[in-house]
């Protein structure tokens, strides 16, 4: 068939959207969308009506027409079952089917419209590869997105420990003498944390600027014409001088080290030590409906923050043992990785370097990709089965690995729109319907070793095509890979090191295709 476009118009013969598939002229389009309402009133009760040249395809839809312009020698068949997906794909996009709601969607439908035919053919897809095409999304924008919400919020963190660091000097300050002299009551001013990683890149240490006084400061009655800063209860020009100082990008710091709590996506929130880790892995799946593993790829880091230049100078020990599944491991260049490999210590290279302080540093990288099923952390089975117009369908799933522990575990199940509600039978856990996205969520509270398998059954009106693609989301404060830090010493003295640590084993991508 050639399909020359496609329409949703009124029952008045007005075009809401049209497109067009071939290299047709505007005027073209309109005369011909302009000619179907008045054919329609000749009082044929068929659904197409040809003319010399086309012929119109058109199925009522409440107060609108969905209508399809082909060649008069294409196949009627092929037409009509093309019209029909058509049809299905609108109420994917418009609750209601009418003039307002498809103008607002009409992007959406054009969208729709483009994976169904492309250049005047109709492609080889059903109304679920239709929606997962149209949804899909970037990966690299997700981990952009993440990036961005993790800056903005450890930028809020940031925000308010400086606001108690302020605070806290501002007591200082009063309990020494009730204000802030001049700039020259200051030893030192803005300084260089130094050491570090030398030019590595995003390991440059931060400038810093201590409002701690190195001695107790004198009183001047000096007055504000003369340029100085006066002295008192109130601390107005100190706070536009530390207000110039954060919007320079300098970085307030007091000399009391508080620690602040962090949440721990999976776990409970964990109080930061002066010494904190992040060790989180990212995981990555594509498995089949009918078996197999597509892809499955785990990303893994640990990244190190240090808030006091004392514990520059550290050794981190590292725990694992993952070479028998193929995990790779990589250390950060200004890491020493022979030490890595040899004693499985992460250390700088070069004698008397120190880690910078105040910023987050990734130390380490792990990798492990594989398309062996058996190492799935989470197996998923969906199982529709049509019976008479409808489909009964039955999921479960089954912890492959009992040494992990997944909380908050959805599993969302597209359901066809127009069919209603999913009517719901056994259920291990509890479900949510979304009207709205058309997605069954089935949430289990935690899947472990206790609680390693579930299942869940509906019916609902469909097609075994409609349930597909499933997606799956988690949170975990157990890894999947077996690192673990087990101890962190100074490098002078092999002093042990308090620390904390937040670990995280969450799903970037994990669906059943």
């Amino acid at each position: 068939m050639v399909l020359l476009a496609a329409a949703i118009c009124t029952k008045q013969g007005k075009a809401l959207i049209s497109r067009q598939f071939v290299e047709m002229t505007r005027s073209r389009i309109e005369g011909l969308l302009a000619s179907f309402p008045k054919l329609m009133n000749s009082g044929h009760q068929h659904t197409f009506v040809e003319t010399e040249s086309v012929r119109y395809v058109y199925q009522p839809l409440e107060q609108l027409y969905m209508l399809l312009i082909t060649t008069t020698t294409s196949n009627i068949l092929e037409d009509l079952e093309t019209l029909r997906l058509f049809s299905r794909v609108i109420p994917e996009y418009c609750q209601s089917l009418d003039e307002r709601d498809v103008t607002e969607n009409s992007f959406d439908l054009i969208f729709a419209f483009d994976e169904i035919v492309a250049l005047g053919y109709r492609e080889s897809v059903n109304l679920a590869q239709i929606r997962t095409f149209t949804e899909m999304d970037s990966h690299e924008e997700r981990v952009f997105e993440a990036m961005r919400k993790t800056q903005e919020r450890e930028a809020k963190e940031e925000m308010k420990r400086r606001a108690k660091e302020l605070q806290q000097a501002k007591r200082d300050a009063k309990r020494f003498g009730g204000g802030i002299g001049s700039a020259g009551k200051y030893g030192g001013g803005f300084g260089s944390s130094g050491g570090g990683y030398g030019g590595g890149g995003a390991y440059q240490p931060v400038a810093e600027t201590s409002l701690e006084p190195t001695s107790k400061p004198t009183y001047s009655q000096t007055s504000r014409s003369a340029g100085g800063m006066k002295l008192g209860k109130k601390t107005k020009d100190a706070d536009s001088f530390v207000d110039k100082l954060v919007a320079e990008g300098e970085r307030i710091v007091s000399a009391k080290h508080k620690p602040a709590p962090a949440a721990t996506k999976g776990g409970p929130p964990v109080q930061q030590s002066l010494v904190h880790l992040k060790v989180s892995e990212r995981l990555t799946v594509a498995a089949g409906r009918d078996g197999g593993l597509q892809n499955m790829e785990i990303l893994g880091m640990i990244t190190l923050k240090i808030s006091d230049g004392e514990y520059g100078r550290i050794n981190i020990g590292i725990k694992h043992d993952e070479e028998q599944r193929g995990v790779q491991f990589q250390t950060h260049p200004n890491v020493d990785k022979r030490l890595f490999q040899d004693k499985s210590l992460i250390a700088l290279k070069g004698e008397g370097k120190s880690f910078p302080t105040g910023q987050d540093i990734g130390v380490l990288k792990w990798r492990l990709q594989t398309t062996d099923d058996s190492l799935l952390p989470l197996f998923i089975n969906c199982w529709p089965s049509e019976n008479a117009g409808s489909c009964d369908v039955n999921v479960e799933y089954e912890l492959l690995h009992d040494y992990l522990q997944l909380n908050e575990v959805v599993i969302s199940i597209p359901i066809p729109s127009g069919g209603g509600s999913p009517v719901v039978g056994e259920i291990d856990g509890e479900y949510h319907y979304d009207t709205r996205k058309h997605l069954l969520d089935w949430c289990i509270p935690v899947i472990d070793s206790s609680t390693k398998s579930g299942s869940l059954e509906f019916s609902v009106p469909g097609h075994p095509d409609d349930f597909f693609p499933i997606k799956i989301n988690f949170g975990s404060s157990s890894l999947y890979c077996h690192i673990e830090v087990i101890n962190i010493q100074l490098a002078d003295s092999n002093k042990p090191v308090n620390f904390s640590s937040d670990v995280s084993f969450t799903p970037e991508k994990f669906e059943i295709v």
